[in-house]
């Protein structure tokens, strides 16, 4: 079954590609990010969870409720607070589709992991960016990374702590994996606001409005206007005849989100527990999804250094495997470029 996107091209079933996909439009469409390793067939479809604090258990509970992975093994160094929210989580055993059977600090209890979603790290203080958080949570990676590959060499790494840009980087760096199996969740929130706050404006479900947030996940993200779209009807042509400023005030309001949550409540869980649940989902079902993660993007769009920064990937199970070529206007490639240099120059002096 043949569907057309934003731009008129064709794109076919998940299913159907090995025997449809063209090789030339394939190269149009794509940046190859494939290596060609393969990792072996799903057989457990196990995950990991490193971290049981809000987001880590966030993370666990929409796993857990959706029925996403058959096994689920959390890991941190706070022994009695992950006795606890594992006997909590157990207690609902018969509401759940899914199992946790082991909680453990020892990492060699998250062996022959699928996926391992990286959650642990110092919390996001009110008013603290995300860039600021990297020197107090470069440590923390330092030390756990080398384990989960040790006993996980075939896992794909899902980093979601901030500033996740830079933490995909750095994980990419301490695993020794291919960067098409370590990623971020980078944008995949910001864009699902972004389309969120867009259909308020026009009173439609969110999932009619197709539209995306590239780059860094923080305040040098970039909104690809150009391509916003509700149904394939463009929304640029509006945006030129005077409402602009009005509209573009939801790009500062999706940046703002986090900070919001945070100043309300302390901290953000829910919604990054459901993003991530979708993401192991389309990674363990190998569903072959477009989706804005934060990635390896040196040679896309002019970026000439090694930052991880999101872009919209095709992720299944081996990871990311292309990046799409988004047609970008002149502002948001030279946006995305100084959203590149943005990371860079903090990662830039990072000692590993």
């Amino acid at each position: 079954v043949s569907t057309q996107s934003t731009w008129g091209l064709h794109f076919v079933a998940a299913s159907e590609i090995s025997v449809m996909a063209s090789p030339h439009l394939a190269d149009e469409i794509f940046f190859n990010h494939d290596d060609g390793t393969r990792v072996k067939p799903l057989k457990a479809q196990k995950v990991t969870i490193v971290g049981v604090g809000q987001v880590g258990m966030a993370c666990a509970f929409a796993i857990l409720s959706q029925g996403v992975a058959k096994e689920i093994v959390l890991a941190d160094v706070m022994e009695d607070k992950l006795a606890g929210e594992v006997q909590d989580l157990q207690h609902a055993g018969a509401f759940m589709p899914a199992r946790i059977t082991r909680a453990s600090a020892d990492y060699a209890e998250t062996a022959g992991s699928d996926v391992c979603v990286i959650t642990a790290g110092v919390r996001q203080q009110v008013g603290e960016t995300r860039l600021s958080l990297v020197a107090r949570n470069l440590e923390v990676l330092r030390g756990m990374v080398p384990k989960i590959v040790k006993n996980s060499p075939d896992v794909i790494i899902l980093v979601v702590s901030n500033p996740v840009d830079i933490l995909t980087y750095v994980t990419w760096k301490l695993s020794g994996l291919p960067a098409s199996r370590v990623i971020g969740s980078g944008t995949y929130l910001d864009s699902s606001r972004f389309r969120t706050l867009l259909a308020e404006r026009v009173a439609i479900n969110p999932q009619s409005v197709h539209a995306w947030i590239i780059g860094e996940h923080g305040d040098s993200s970039v909104p690809v206007w150009s391509g916003v779209n509700i149904a394939g009807v463009p929304m640029a042509q509006h945006l030129d005849q005077g409402e602009g400023l009005e509209w573009k005030e939801i790009h500062k309001q999706v940046v703002a989100a986090a900070y919001n949550v945070i100043k309300l409540k302390g901290y953000t869980n829910w919604a990054i527990g459901a993003a991530v649940s979708g993401l192991a989902r389309t990674i363990l079902r190998d569903e072959q999804r477009v989706v804005p993660v934060s990635t390896l993007v040196k040679g896309c769009h002019g970026v000439d250094k090694d930052v991880c920064l999101s872009m919209p990937c095709v992720l299944g199970r081996n990871g990311v495997t292309r990046l799409l070529h988004m047609p970008l206007s002149d502002a948001e490639a030279g946006a995305f470029r100084a959203s590149s240099e943005a990371i860079w120059s903090v990662q830039a002096d990072l000692k590993f």
